[in-house]
């Protein structure tokens, strides 16, 4: 369009002021430029006084990270996060339009409004008081019996020692089956009840302040006392967890039981009436995780007082529901939840919050409108020859990996041949017609949208796995594998500068995005992912001799994120992280390969004074510019299976050969590795 105005333009001068002897000069239109800097790169991020091979991550972002300001509402600040606030505000901006323009009664874009106005009219939740869960306490208040508890445990809207979901079988693929895993606690994990440092002794009381603090809003005489009986048998329950890291082995949790095993498995809960309630009652098969943590946190039914499991069952209801109660509630729990435990020093403005309902509850229906809006075709055809293109590049790499014999190498690019990846937004999207959404009534819509999802999955269950269905939202920015489909998933939201522009050198688009196409795909690769074959079937692929180097392998790699620690006494987990670990470096080395395929075995431009090879691995570590509060730092490391930003953008590339040559990084440099002792995995 902008070419045809100045075409136009050109046009009219001609005819309107030149002499036939004196030609007009040509239109000149300037090529797209790209979002950051001059090439794809914010070089004002940069510190060029640190030197490379010492700590590059500084060296990339090393001016951004001492300038920038956290804002109060965040808990950490990235390119992730800067993105996010970018596609809230396209949302909202959604919102707004629809709200001029009252859409169609029924529609799915009415339930999106009037969902949204729900939460924002605060006169009504402070209005309605506790008066939407008071039939809810008065069931708890009213059991008895064992029998009772399990019987409201049995209910999607309570909580309970037992979590229970739908997704495709890792023995058949080609259907649903029930996994039963292990849940029920208000604090993150086991380590937030157990560990004895003193930054974990300091949540434990911020806890109890809080749980108090319910009690105490929900009109209990005696809320200290409450909390405490909720704290113990919480504590009870963390103890017999499992913890993350042994819940990431593929193997170990995955037990197929049919019921009458699951009843021999787990014999303190009363399994038909506990899934007669949640509409589960002619389920036969499951799947077991954590096998002893749900035998032993069942037994807590027998050996705990029911009053106690009814103090537990009261507070979670009130804690689950929140936001969705007075502004006592929703501040005292975002005095926990954010503050005491991630410190975040604000609350971030409602709309942003009723954002993130809207996606939680009726994200397509919000997604199909803004993939309309903002996310152009041109975006997804690039996407689609970069996908082709990693796939090559871990193509090529398949073929040469010395660690790797035959048999496994072969059974390998089988898996890579079936990838099937999926790019902006779904080819159909989800029918909310089932959701009842209700002007006014936001503790209602928050409830029905729950049960709607459940039923919606149960509904599902009928029929073969539908692998049209997406996992993400088009607004979300984010990606993922599915290892049960062999799916890789790149939502709209994410394909935006600094990850993918079109207007970027090349090297920036595969050191970005690139590298999170690689990232996906490597997770069918990882520890966890190399359990599950080409259909997605848990199978074992690998001969023997190639697991054995594999583990080595892998290993050595996480002793390397073992030993960075980004606060005194607080470590990343290697275990933990292993699996997005290996898609990072994984990721890294394929988009490095589809790079230089992409050249043709030509030599990529030098612009700005950066060689191709350093603005690849410079927009790798952009990507991962961030910083972190310290709090939310160590709530990271100890729930979450991905590293830090600093590592994720920094220990990658010190396994790269090519880095190396790149930066002149030499023996000497703090971030050396000696070449025997570079990890090369995918």
């Amino acid at each position: 369009m902008r070419m045809s105005l100045l075409l136009a333009a050109s046009a009219v001068a001609l005819l309107a002021g030149c002499s036939p002897d004196k030609p007009a000069p040509a239109a000149v239109v300037e090529a797209p430029k790209a979002a950051l800097g001059t090439f794809g790169i914010d070089t004002t991020a940069m510190d060029k006084a640190v030197k490379p091979g010492d700590d590059f991550y500084k060296y990339v972002n090393g001016t951004w990270l001492a300038t920038f300001k956290m804002p109060a509402d965040k808990t950490r600040y990235g390119a992730f996060d800067g993105l996010r606030d970018k596609s809230e505000a396209d949302v909202r901006g959604i919102l707004d339009e629809l709200t001029k323009t009252p859409p169609a009664a029924g529609s799915v874009q009415e339930k999106v409004v009037n969902l949204y106005n729900s939460w924002m009219d605060e006169a009504a939740i402070e209005a309605a008081g506790i008066t939407p869960i008071q039939a809810d306490l008065d069931a708890i208040n009213a059991a008895k019996t064992k029998a009772d508890v399990v019987k409201l445990m049995g209910n999607i809207d309570y909580s309970g020692p037992v979590g229970m979901y739908i997704q495709p079988d890792p023995v058949d693929p080609n259907k649903y089956t029930v996994f039963i895993s292990q849940t029920g606690l208000g604090m993150p994990n086991r380590d937030f009840y157990l560990d004895k440092n003193e930054r974990f002794v300091g949540y434990r009381a911020a806890y109890k302040a809080y749980v108090t603090k319910v009690f105490e809003l929900l009109g209990d005489k005696d809320a200290a006392k409450s909390a405490d009986t909720v704290i113990a048998l919480e504590t009870k329950l963390a103890t017999v967890h499992w913890a993350n890291e042994r819940q990431r082995d593929v193997q170990a949790t995955n037990n197929p039981v049919d019921r009458a095993g699951l009843k021999k498995m787990i014999p303190a809960m009363d399994w038909d009436v506990f899934l007669a309630g949640i509409n589960l009652g002619d389920q036969q098969n499951f799947v077991v995780a954590e096998t002893t943590a749900l035998r032993d946190g069942a037994k807590l039914l027998d050996t705990q007082p029911v009053d106690a499991w009814k103090k537990y069952l009261a507070f979670h209801l009130a804690n689950d529901y929140a936001n969705a109660l007075p502004k006592a509630f929703d501040e005292a729990n975002f005095a926990f939840y954010r503050k005491a435990l991630n410190g975040q020093e604000a609350q971030r403005d409602r709309w942003k919050r009723g954002i993130g309902l809207l996606d939680g509850l009726i994200g397509e229906g919000v997604g199909e409108i803004y993939v309309s809006k903002f996310f152009p075709p041109a975006s997804k055809t690039k996407m689609d020859e970069l996908i082709a293109n990693l796939r090559a590049g871990m193509g090529e790499r398949l073929k040469t990996l010395a660690w790797m014999d035959e048999p496994t190498r072969a059974e390998a690019q089988k898996k890579l041949s079936t990838f099937d990846p999926r790019v902006g937004y779904p080819v159909k999207w989800r029918d909310y017609t089932a959701f009842t959404v209700t002007p006014g009534k936001l503790f209602d819509n928050i409830r029905n949208g729950r049960r709607f999802e459940w039923n919606r999955q149960l509904a599902q269950m009928k029929g073969p796995v539908d692998r049209t269905e997406w996992g993400m939202n088009p607004q979300t920015v984010n990606a993922y594998y599915d290892p049960t489909k062999n799916q890789i998933t790149f939502p709209a939201a994410i394909l935006q500068p600094p990850f993918f522009d079109p207007n970027a050198d090349p090297a920036v688009n595969y050191g970005a995005i690139g590298a999170v196409i690689g990232h996906e795909m490597g997770h069918g690769f990882d520890d966890q992912g190399a359990e599950y074959d080409e259909v997605g079937k848990i199978r074992n692929w690998w001969t023997p001799a190639t697991k054995a180097k594999f583990k080595e392998a892998t290993t050595r790699f996480g002793a390397q994120y073992n030993a960075f620690c980004p606060l005194e006494g607080q470590c990343v987990k290697g275990d933990l992280t292993m699996g997005e670990n290996i898609g990072d470096l994984g990721g890294l080395e394929m988009a490095y390969a589809a790079y230089h395929l992409s050249l043709g075995g030509k030599e990529a431009p030098v612009i700005d004074g950066f060689t191709g090879d350093q603005r690849f691995f410079m927009a790798h570590t952009q990507v991962w510019r961030a910083m972190q509060r310290d709090d939310a730092l160590v709530n990271q490391m100890r729930t979450d299976p991905h590293s830090p930003a600093a590592a994720r953008g920094s220990i990658p590339e010190r396994n790269i050969d090519a880095w190396y040559k790149a930066f002149d990084v030499k023996e000497g440099d703090k971030a050396y590795i000696a070449p025997e002792n570079r990890v090369h995995i995918w």
